[in-house]
């Protein structure tokens, strides 16, 4: 698995019945519709879970230098 964090999206396409994604690094993968729905949903409620763990971090960082300097 590649470590590497990417900041950019992949494209996506359909083309006769399939979703074609293409994605950083010549990743590219074809999908049937009902998995292609599948994945979003997983990226969507994983990219939320993300966004939420960034936030949480960045509110204990401001709290605990609150705590410092008081």
């Amino acid at each position: 698995m590649d470590n590497k964090l990417h900041d950019e999206a992949s494209n996506v396409t359909a083309e006769a019945g399939q979703v074609l994604v293409d994605g950083p690094d010549g990743v590219a993968v074809s999908l049937t519709p009902e998995a292609a729905a599948e994945t979003s949903d997983r990226l969507l409620d994983s990219a939320a879970e993300a966004q939420g763990q960034i936030l949480a971090e960045t509110r204990a960082a401001k709290d605990r230098a609150t705590r410092r300097d008081n």
